[in-house]
């Protein structure tokens, strides 16, 4: 580990950043976070983290830890102390320290950290050749649209999935699919783009958001229900979408090639509309 990281009020490299074994974060998983892309030195798609988070707090009953225009001035100064091109920044706000009860404590100030991710984002090789997922059993708990640090059924699953070969793990409920470990997921069948509906059963993806309004103002059709993996596997294509893979083409599913084998057309435009409009919003900062 390196670099400066932001931990409860302090910049402190990050060899010498420390947290409290009584953080409720953990001994009990009890907080939520966020993966925000950078690019240009730039936060994108800021609002929308900014709802989400939002969110997640209000379900779970943790206090913002800070103002919201003070939380992003303290991840784009942490961006400026690491000097981040392109890549992330990865931040978490626990309810805090308090002695270990399941019952939440009273009068606990919430605990908040962030970190930068170095990664190329806009010229990510696996645009071009595309990547495979594999459909593992959904495991996890029943409210996935708050983005919890409790992430122990995803981390299985996306381990499954890399020991079968996969880039990412298809998470399957009741015949349907349900999104990826770590990703939302999208087939496409007659240049329409198919994804499963917001509920309590899957995170409101800030990337789905983002293109799924790029669709529409491209005239691309859209459907938002739930879809099969016997579906998916007779697709015309598959993509997914995350915080630090923007948009991925998928070219096999459980080994089977979609679309034959080769990057589809709509995932290619609309992972062209996300940079293009990710480009425009940090040029505007």
């Amino acid at each position: 580990m390196k670099g400066i990281v932001f931990v409860n009020n302090e910049f402190v490299a990050a060899e010498e950043a420390r947290v409290s074994i009584f953080d409720r974060g953990y001994l009990f998983g009890d907080g939520v976070y966020e993966v925000v892309p950078v690019i240009n030195y730039s936060l994108i798609d800021k609002e929308n983290f900014l709802q989400r988070l939002a969110h997640s707090l209000q379900v779970v009953g943790i206090a913002w830890p800070y103002a919201k225009e003070k939380y992003v001035a303290i991840l784009e100064d942490l961006i400026e102390r690491n000097n981040l091109r392109e890549g992330g920044v990865y931040t978490q706000v626990t309810r805090g320290v308090a002695p270990r009860d399941f019952a939440f404590p009273k009068d606990c100030p919430p605990a908040c950290m962030a970190f930068t991710l170095e990664k190329e984002l806009v010229n990510n090789p696996l645009a071009k050749s595309g990547v495979s997922v594999v459909t593992v059993q959904d495991i996890r708990w029943k409210r996935r649209d708050v983005k919890s640090i409790a992430l122990l059924g995803q981390c299985m699953a996306k381990q499954e999935a890399a020991e079968k070969g996969g880039f990412e793990g298809w998470m399957v409920e009741d015949g349907y699919v349900t999104e990826g470990t770590s990703s939302t997921a999208y087939i496409v069948k007659n240049d329409t783009i198919i994804t499963r509906p917001l509920s309590h059963s899957i995170l409101p993806g800030i990337r789905r958001k983002s293109l799924l309004r790029l669709a529409r103002e491209g005239k691309v059709g859209i459907e938002e229900r739930l879809f099969t993996v016997a579906e998916a596997l007779e697709a015309d294509e598959a993509f997914l979408s995350s915080a630090t893979t923007l948009v991925l083409p998928v070219i096999k599913i459980d080994g089977q090639d979609i679309g034959g084998g080769t990057p589809g057309k709509i995932a290619q435009l609309m992972r062209e509309m996300y940079i293009q409009m990710a480009l425009e919003e940090s040029e505007g900062k």
